[in-house]
């Protein structure tokens, strides 16, 4: 299982965020994505996508992380 875990903080603004994604095998030969979002310290939203491979999964996580980083996200 591949855990990322980012944040973004801008104190001015008030804005104290994460994101976080995992990579599990699913039940049926699947591999699925696990995404969370939301302010630090409450619940986040979360969702899931599915893929046939777990290389699909994995160069899902890696385009997403790269975009957050570009945004301020920083991997913790």
């Amino acid at each position: 299982m591949n855990h990322v875990y980012l944040e973004r903080h801008d104190t001015e603004n008030n804005m104290h965020r994460f994101y976080q994604m995992f990579v599990t095998p699913g039940l049926f030969d699947d591999w699925s994505l696990i995404k969370e979002w939301g302010r630090v310290g409450s619940p986040g939203t979360v969702r899931k996508e599915w893929f046939t491979t777990e290389q699909d999964a994995e160069l899902a996580s890696q385009k997403i992380s790269s975009k957050k980083i570009k945004k301020g996200y920083r991997l913790k």
